[in-house]
């Protein structure tokens, strides 16, 4: 997915807690590695939807993206984040790992760190960027 001044402009800004330009520039970068990279795919899934940006599919209809953990289908606000912070901290601590996860190798931790870092405001961002954005 291209990240667009739109998908950003129309991202809600009780939704972030770090800076749009921050936030826009770590998602643009997570979607240009999420077709080969797990971590970079879970970062990119969950920036689309704390973004409530719509998905466009090569093949396909668009649609408004999803929870990456629960694949809730409502559009992100303050309390669904939240769950969904939750949900992703879980399965993050869930031992022995279900195989589906194995076979995913750093998604969950992408997904965790994105919500840390944009949601939580704990940590650095999940993918480091070589200009200030992230800051």
């Amino acid at each position: 997915m291209e990240v667009t001044d739109t998908d950003v402009a129309m991202t809600p800004v009780r939704n972030l807690r770090v800076p749009r330009a921050a936030f826009a520039a770590v998602w643009a970068a997570a979607e240009q590695d999420a077709s080969r990279d797990w971590y970079a795919l879970g970062v990119a899934m969950t920036c689309r939807w704390l973004a409530n940006a719509v998905v466009r599919p090569d093949i396909g209809p668009a649609y408004v993206a999803h929870a990456p953990v629960t694949e809730r289908t409502a559009r992100a606000y303050e309390e669904l984040i939240e769950a969904e912070y939750l949900a992703a901290e879980k399965l993050d601590q869930r031992r022995p790992r279900p195989q589906w996860l194995l076979d995913e190798p750093g998604w969950i931790e992408g997904v965790c760190a994105t919500f840390h870092w944009a949601w939580r405001r704990v940590g650095p961002p999940p993918i480091q960027l070589d200009d200030q954005l992230t800051n």
